[in-house]
């Protein structure tokens, strides 16, 4: 490997790494915004989004930058198709975030629902898990941990689909709550799909390590 492919490849982690920390703050702050009800805080996260938009971009032109300019094989290849992926699957947790922040601004604007007593603290510290697990494999560059991550995907559904069925029974018992309900609806859901790409992070780290595709290899989502 010459010297300056060495050089660009280093710097490309970096910057995955660093969007990686970012969009991990983001996720947790959407969540801590709807916990507390913190308006200001999930404005913040949405602000934040064309930051994300734009460090991906970047991102993936230096990905084909290094493609086109040191035709990378072996081990460096599957490095730049993993970050390509990775990177796509930040900004997408990010959108994933900024959707939850959204949601609780619109439950601002909505009268509080009594006899509903929704939590979404296991759902969300567990997807927190998912992300951080997943990035962190990625850093160790472990795969045992990558696929503790995988595994832990299908606990995630059964919990939205736990969730969704609450919200429509309590939709059912109180139907003026509605609009206040289907927002927490919307909220398991992006939560839901964090968990999925947070998976596509781990499944993509496997790929890194060893060359093995394992997508499709795990339960398929119901």
């Amino acid at each position: 490997m010459s010297v300056h492919l060495l050089h660009e490849l280093n710097r490309l982690q970096h910057d995955l790494l660093a969007l990686s920390a970012r969009v991990e703050g983001m996720l947790l702050d959407a969540v801590r915004a709807f916990d507390h009800r913190d308006f200001a805080l999930a404005r913040q996260v949405i602000n934040l989004d064309d930051g994300v938009d734009h460090t991906e971009v970047e991102i993936e032109e230096e990905c084909l930058k290094i493609l086109a300019l040191h035709q990378p094989v072996a081990t460096d290849l599957r490095f730049i198709v993993s970050v390509l992926k990775i990177n796509n699957d930040l900004e997408r947790i990010a959108d994933l975030a900024v959707n939850i922040a959204e949601r609780t601004l619109a439950l601002g604007t909505l009268p509080p629902q009594t006899g509903t007593p929704f939590n979404f603290h296991d759902m969300a510290a567990k997807v927190q898990r998912m992300v951080n697990m997943s990035l962190d494999a990625l850093i160790q560059r472990d795969a045992a941990q990558a696929r503790e991550v995988i595994e832990a995907d299908e606990e995630i559904d059964v919990l939205h689909r736990a969730m969704y069925d609450r919200v429509g029974a309590a939709i059912s018992a109180h139907p003026g709550h509605a609009p206040a309900l289907l927002q927490l609806i919307s909220i398991s859901r992006n939560l839901e799909r964090i968990s999925d790409h947070a998976t596509n992070i781990a499944e993509d780290v496997i790929y890194l390590l060893e060359g093995e595709i394992v997508r499709h290899q795990h339960p398929e989502k119901s």
